[in-house]
């Protein structure tokens, strides 16, 4: 489905989130440095602007932004988020996807639509795979049932929601569905993009490092259907 045709979840009330982003634009804004965030632009083939703060300064000042806020509920991590999102510049959303890095055990099932919305709204892969891997793979985990959900982004028209459900076990190791991770490579093998080629291969690549024998073997039966890319990249380190 376009993602543009669908509505953007509602944004809570929530004042712990009107808290952070007073803070957050406040500390943010003065940090900006023009240059940096013409080269950062640059590199990320001008997805977004950028205010142009160093990661270790960022992330200094996002401590500062957190102190003595609390833990956050569902309601909390969706409104930062959404909030975060609504706004131009990058660093915003890497503030947005670190928080649900830190609070992602708040979330339930009930977080997927969110989601859908931050991997579909301004895509690219800075912000998506981690998404993917420490957003979307967490809720899996502590929700099994949400896998049939991956089932239906695997085969999603827009690439990045693809490319979320082949990363979203990235973390696994010996939890990894390995079934359901040589399916999806399969499904996507055909797919003619470099963002989703790459993703088979780390994907494959992440798991050889549990399971090195079935990984080796999957890729030596597939090769045939599996880009020279996803081939090369999932046989690395083998």
């Amino acid at each position: 489905m376009d993602p543009a045709a669908a509505p953007a979840p509602a944004v809570p009330d929530s004042p712990l989130a009107d808290t952070v982003l007073a803070r957050l634009t406040e500390l943010y804004a003065p940090a900006a440095d023009p240059v940096r965030a013409e080269g950062a632009a640059a590199y990320m083939k001008h997805i977004a602007p950028f205010l142009g703060i160093p990661t270790p300064r960022r992330r200094a000042l996002s401590k500062a932004v957190l102190a003595g806020t609390g833990r956050p509920d569902e309601r909390d991590c969706t409104a930062i988020a959404l909030r975060c999102w609504e706004l131009p510049e990058r660093e915003y959303q890497y503030f947005a996807v670190d928080y649900l890095r830190r609070y992602v055990t708040s979330c339930s099932s009930g977080f997927l639509p969110v989601l859908h919305h931050l991997v579909t709204t301004t895509p690219w892969w800075d912000t998506v795979d981690l998404l993917a891997a420490h957003v979307a793979g967490p809720l899996v985990a502590a929700d099994p049932a949400l896998a049939r959900a991956m089932d239906r982004w695997i085969d999603d028209e827009n690439l990045w929601v693809a490319r979320t459900a082949l990363l979203h076990q990235l973390r696994h190791k010996d939890a990894t569905d390995a079934d359901r991770l040589f399916g999806y490579c399969l499904r996507r093998a055909d797919h003619p993009d470099f963002f989703i080629r790459k993703a088979i291969g780390w994907a494959l690549r992440e798991y050889a490092k549990t399971d090195p024998t079935a990984v080796r073997d999957f890729v030596e039966g597939a090769r045939d259907r599996l880009s020279p890319l996803s081939v090369r990249e999932a046989l690395k380190n083998l």
